[in-house]
């Protein structure tokens, strides 16, 4: 085959050694798995490139998601990035010592308060997203648009199982 690759070669080793199984879902999820860790090293760099965590990328990225002025709730942070409230206490807490982020009172709940993006934050998290979305297109390079949409729908149509 011209256009195989490893886990073609893993594959039709497992298949000689066990041709009994149906090795369909080693053939997707091997090469996502493989493809997972590109991805990992390519948003690695574009973060480490903005001078940011990837956790930090994740927090500043849902309050630059919520538009101006980049503030949310606690409670809104933990639903956006799925994490312990005291993990994302934590995480407040050291985006404050970096001066990313600061915590007001809610206008509307004088008890409650909100995390609100600094001007460093919303720098850095631009240029996170734009080196993101940089690497990934990079990634992705080897197919034509429209195969890119159309891996994109079966991407979704697999993961509404899960979600």
């Amino acid at each position: 085959m011209a256009d195989s690759d490893e886990v073609d070669r893993i594959v039709g080793d497992w298949e000689r050694e066990r041709g009994d199984l149906d090795f369909a879902p080693l053939q997707v999820f091997s090469r996502v798995d493989r493809l997972s860790k590109h991805l990992d090293r390519a948003r690695k760099h574009a973060f480490t490139q903005s001078g940011l965590e990837s956790w930090e990328f994740d927090v500043l990225s849902a309050l630059r998601r919520a538009g101006a002025p980049y503030r949310l709730s606690p409670k809104a942070l933990l639903q956006q990035t799925l994490v312990s409230s005291g993990t994302m206490t934590n995480r407040i807490d050291r985006l404050v010592s970096r001066g990313l982020v600061s915590r007001q009172t809610d206008p509307h709940d004088g008890r409650g308060i909100l995390v609100e993006m600094s001007a460093a934050g919303l720098t850095r998290v631009d240029a996170a997203i734009t080196r993101l979305v940089d690497a990934e297109a990079e990634l992705l390079a080897g197919l034509p648009s429209g195969e890119q949409r159309r891996l994109a729908s079966l991407l979704r149509k697999l993961s509404l199982g899960f979600d």
